[in-house]
């Protein structure tokens, strides 16, 4: 019986995943790897490993993936490259190690059709961890693959790309370096991420060699794309008054105190490399619409409206 590990396993996505996989697969086939591991509790009393290891503290890997045949990597969480690109790498390199044989690899919707560049700062470290899961697949083809998934742009997640828009006190306009138009986002519920990341994991365990993505990128996206115009109608919709985008420059962008809070990380204020995230959706790189969701879920995924007005609510 394949041994599946998911690290980290107790942030949203993670949660998420779990959620799901205990439906489909015995917990005691699971090897669970968190920062705060008390938080996985619940899954630890349904008979799952539960081990303690922390991105930021190198030496805590050591070990963390013994036993473990079949990895979910959920990429760390910032969007910072260089630091990003080496914590992930110190993982993978201590999962394969450990004998990890396969590495389902959380990466993220920009990109547009499964594309190898992209203007976005924030996808820089997923790109460069995509990169070097297919070279060490290219260097080890008989004892390692991987799958990367791009999940799609989170629903929950629109503030990050509305400018900290609150439903809970909204404001009627939403000042961003974009003009609202389209090509847009085709926006994801991440529990349905959760879902089918969950499916496509217990798949893979059931017929490793007859699994339909091996060594391949691929993208699960929303049902629809909107413009950043038709997702600020769906939040006034939602918080009952008009909602509407209003551009401005980068450097305007930059100046505004939210987002010297909001973007820095370890001391650095990258507001102007997270406004590149606009010119990639200007780009069309979060505008795709692929069919595999619904396909893994056998349903329509939930629409945006759907999901903002159960936000919302």
């Amino acid at each position: 019986m394949s041994k599946i590990g998911v690290f980290p396993a107790a942030g949203g996505l993670g949660t998420s995943i779990l959620n799901h996989l205990v439906e489909i697969v015995p917990a005691s086939q699971l090897i669970l790897i968190a920062r705060k591991p008390e938080n996985l509790d619940a899954f630890k009393q349904k008979g799952a490993t539960i081990r303690r290891a922390d991105y930021e503290d190198p030496t805590s890997l050591e070990g963390a993936f013994e036993g473990v045949d079949v990895l979910m990597l959920i990429s760390y969480a910032s969007f910072e490259i260089d630091f990003r690109v080496n914590v992930q790498r110190h993982a993978i390199d201590l999962a394969l190690r450990d004998g990890v044989k396969h590495i389902f690899y959380s990466s993220l919707g920009f990109g547009g059709d499964l594309e190898d560049v992209s203007v976005a700062h924030v996808m820089g470290a997923h790109l460069a961890t995509e990169k070097y899961l297919a070279e060490l697949q290219s260097r080890r083809a008989d004892t390692f693959t991987y799958t990367s998934i791009r999940e799609g742009l989170y629903s929950e997640s629109f503030p990050i790309y509305t400018s900290w828009f609150d439903p809970a006190d909204p404001v009627s306009e939403i000042t961003i370096p974009h003009d609202g138009s389209g090509p847009g986002v085709a926006w994801v519920k991440r529990d349905e991420l959760g879902e089918a990341t969950a499916k496509l994991i217990a798949s893979y365990v059931t017929d490793p060699a007859g699994f339909a993505h091996l060594n391949r990128k691929l993208l699960l996206s929303g049902p629809r794309e909107l413009s950043l115009n038709e997702t600020a109608e769906v939040l006034g919709k939602a918080v009952g008054r008009p909602v509407r985008i209003r551009e401005i420059s980068v450097d305007e962008f930059v100046r505004l105190p939210q987002h010297g809070v909001k973007h820095t990380y370890h001391g650095v204020d990258l507001a102007r490399e997270w406004a590149t995230a606009w010119e990639a959706i200007r780009r069309g790189e979060t505008a795709v619409v692929s069919p595999l969701l619904g396909k893994i879920l056998g349903r329509e995924p939930e629409s945006f409206e759907k999901t903002v007005s159960d936000l919302t609510r």
